[in-house]
């Protein structure tokens, strides 16, 4: 038999959460962020799941060829566009939409000699101050490309930065209003933060990401109680041995914990090495045969140690979820100090993967 540890992807949960998107965006068309192996779901897990999105938003040239071949024939959108001259090969023969951002791909896009045009996403720069034009920049560069015969339909993209605070689009809305004043252009500005709480960024296109995967973009997930997002990926494994505890006895490396009083604790076979964040600390939650309890002690490489104190009848073999429905993913992320995007993305590839 394996060893029990096992990830679980929802399907139903999958469709159930591009339903909420639809009803959440109703005006707008939808990208399906499935960038990062579905943000760890795996892709070819998970597509088909997927299916009645209006398109799929990926980071590499990898991925887009990868869905082109399971038999995606709807558009795929390059988030990050080219990264080399010769890219726009492929772009044309697997019919790809890609981002601009840069003047050296305008360049290339000039000289280019493609079957058809390409469909652009032309990137304005919101303040985030990563990939993009300036607002100023984006009329003369719109020009640029609207003359060449290697390009298609345009359309205006930019990412936010704060879009999880309430006044996090003031500005950057501001500066795209700059940008776009005067191209009459489709817009994609909305992440799974504008999404669900900026229906005034939503536009044509919507790129929602974790939101799909049932985890909030704020790291909260209070934050999504109440929208009917239901998680996709769950971690479990089993109970595989026990320890009893007299007062100061210490656990695990470093003896990060020890005890203040008799205590039963148990072994989980579930460590870093499977993607459970090594500085998970004490009080981060699991939950076992349906009881919330939590670790204690430094989380190893293949084990972790529980505390079996709200449990007395959990033994070897007891069923422990470390995240999932029971457990959010986004709770045992902020006990980590991370989020949730992190955990789903570290999830590896020992650990062995079904679908329901």
């Amino acid at each position: 038999m394996p060893r029990p540890v096992l990830a679980t992807i929802d399907q139903q949960a999958l469709q159930h959460n591009l339903t909420i998107v639809r009803k959440t965006a109703p005006n707008s068309r939808v990208w399906s962020v499935v960038k990062a192996n579905a943000y760890g779901h795996g892709l070819t897990r998970v597509w088909k799941s997927l299916e009645q999105t209006d398109g799929f938003a990926v980071l590499n040239m990898e991925e887009a060829i990868l869905l082109r071949d399971l038999g995606w024939q709807k558009p795929i959108l390059l988030l990050e566009g080219f990264f080399h001259t010769a890219d726009l090969t492929l772009i044309d023969r697997y019919r790809l939409t890609t981002s601009v951002h840069s003047n050296w791909q305008i360049k290339a896009l000039e000289e280019a000699h493609l079957c058809s045009p390409v469909n652009i996403y032309l990137k304005v720069n919101s303040g985030i101050n990563r990939l993009g034009f300036s607002p100023e920049q984006a009329y003369t560069m719109y020009q640029k490309l609207h003359s060449l015969p290697s390009v298609g339909d345009i359309t205006l993209m930019s990412h936010l930065a704060d879009a999880e605070n309430p006044k996090g689009l003031i500005e950057p809305l501001q500066r795209i209003e700059r940008a776009g004043k005067a191209l009459a252009i489709p817009r994609s500005l909305s992440n799974s933060a504008c999404t669900l709480w900026h229906p005034e960024a939503h536009y044509n296109w919507v790129r929602p990401g974790i939101i799909l995967y049932g985890a909030s973009p704020s790291g909260d997930w209070k934050n999504i109680a109440n929208t009917g997002l239901k998680p996709v990926m769950t971690l479990v494994s089993e109970i595989i041995g026990n320890q009893q505890l007299a007062p100061g006895d210490g656990v695990g490396y470093g003896y990060r914990y020890r005890a203040q009083h008799a205590q039963r604790i148990g072994v989980v076979a579930c460590g870093y090495a499977d993607g459970y964040p090594r500085h998970a600390p004490n009080g981060t939650p699991v939950c076992i045969d349906g009881v919330r309890t939590q670790v204690i002690g430094a989380i190893s490489m293949d084990m972790m140690t529980v505390d079996l104190t709200p449990c007395p009848h959990a033994r070897i073999g007891s069923k422990v979820e470390l995240w999932g429905t029971q457990v959010k993913i986004d709770e045992v992320a902020k006990a980590a100090g991370t989020v949730g995007y992190e955990l789903m993305c570290a999830l590896a590839p020992r650990v062995p993967v079904t679908l329901i």
